[in-house]
């Protein structure tokens, strides 16, 4: 297969390295952040250069079959129209606005649930605008909210796809899922944190896997393991700790993931870009008292082993990890697509 694929936004390269393994040539990328940057050139690729949209010729950008990427989901908190004053919340209509010069054959623009409901500066719903912004340059639209542990990735992670092909005569389906809670209907069973997780070593600097090493933590924090059950949260933490946080969780109730540990036998839930606090996010353990390390999170993600960091920046790191589509989501996506970029 020759498919020539630009990918926009593209981070450390998680939707790129899930396209890659499915055959499709990435000719050109480009992300903002200079660590995200770097970190790609070592794993995925040379083809990637750091640059700001608005600053990019859109001749500068080659011609290709296929567009993948979207714009950070803060931009759709900040939309309002082509003309706003916040960079941020034109991205949006700067991706249209390539997809409308480049026409590629279809274009895959992933992001946060959040933007079912977002809408403008006016009011207005985005998706519906997205969709009528897409269509009227000429794409049939495809859209669904996805859960990654659907198709085997080890995590609870909703995103929404859309999936753009030019012309209207196409009949694209998303990829039917291969797994659910309990394993019935034909289906495999979810992949739990512990059979993507156990078996790596002890955390260590010494245990040979890089990004494994044992979190530094607090007393409070180590304290708060110790009493957090599998699949538990704050509410398992005793009412002697003295902290107004936690008090106050319990008095007017937080996220179920806030303080919680992961469950052994279940997907993670979503991994954010704050696995090394515990108030954020499930982020303990599922049988050590301590956060997940860096190469855990990575694992949850289907990140390969072999994946290494340029940046020294720990918070870099995590937002990389945090923010990236699953390599086996996107490469399960990109195989599903196949037919549809072949098609001449």
């Amino acid at each position: 297969m020759s498919c020539k694929v630009v990918s926009l936004f593209s981070g450390g390269g998680g939707l790129d390295i899930g396209f890659k393994r499915a055959g499709y040539d990435i000719v050109w990328a480009v992300d903002i952040n200079q660590d995200a940057v770097n970190t790609y050139k070592k794993n995925v690729g040379d083809e990637i250069i750091c640059g700001d949209l608005y600053q990019i010729d859109d001749k500068q950008i080659p011609r290709c079959d296929f567009v993948i990427g979207g714009p950070p989901c803060q931009s759709f908190s900040l939309a309002g129209n082509r003309h706003s004053d916040d960079k941020r919340g034109r991205l949006v209509w700067r991706y249209i606005d390539i997809i409308k010069e480049l026409q590629p054959k279809g274009f895959l623009f992933e992001n946060v649930t959040g933007l079912v409901s977002a809408k403008n500066s006016d009011g207005e719903k985005i998706l519906p605008l997205l969709f009528k912004a897409f269509s009227e340059i000429g794409y049939s639209i495809y859209y669904k909210v996805v859960n990654a542990a659907d198709y085997g990735v080890p995590q609870l992670r909703k995103r929404v796809i859309i999936v753009g092909l030019r012309g209207y005569m196409n009949n694209f389906e998303f990829p039917a899922t291969t797994h659910n809670a309990d394993g019935t209907k034909g289906k495999k069973k979810y992949v739990s944190v512990k059979e993507a997780l156990g078996d790596l070593p002890m955390p260590s600097k010494d245990c040979g896997i890089s990004e494994h090493e044992w979190p530094t933590m607090s007393e409070l924090d180590k304290y708060i393991c110790h009493h957090v059950k599998p699949g538990g949260n704050y509410m398992d933490i005793p009412d002697e700790v003295n902290s107004v946080r936690i008090k106050r969780l319990k008095r007017d109730g937080g996220h179920t993931t806030c303080y919680g540990r992961m469950d052994p036998d279940k997907p993670s839930y979503t991994v954010n870009t704050y696995f090394n606090r515990p108030n954020v996010g499930c982020n303990i353990h599922y049988e050590q008292e301590r956060l997940i390390t860096l190469r855990e999170a990575m694992r949850l993600q289907t990140f390969p082993d072999d994946y290494e960091f340029v940046s020294k920046s720990k918070q870099g790191k995590n937002l990389i990890v945090g923010n990236a589509v699953p390599p086996l989501l996107a490469y399960t996506l990109a195989k599903q697509l196949i037919p549809f970029v072949n098609n001449e």
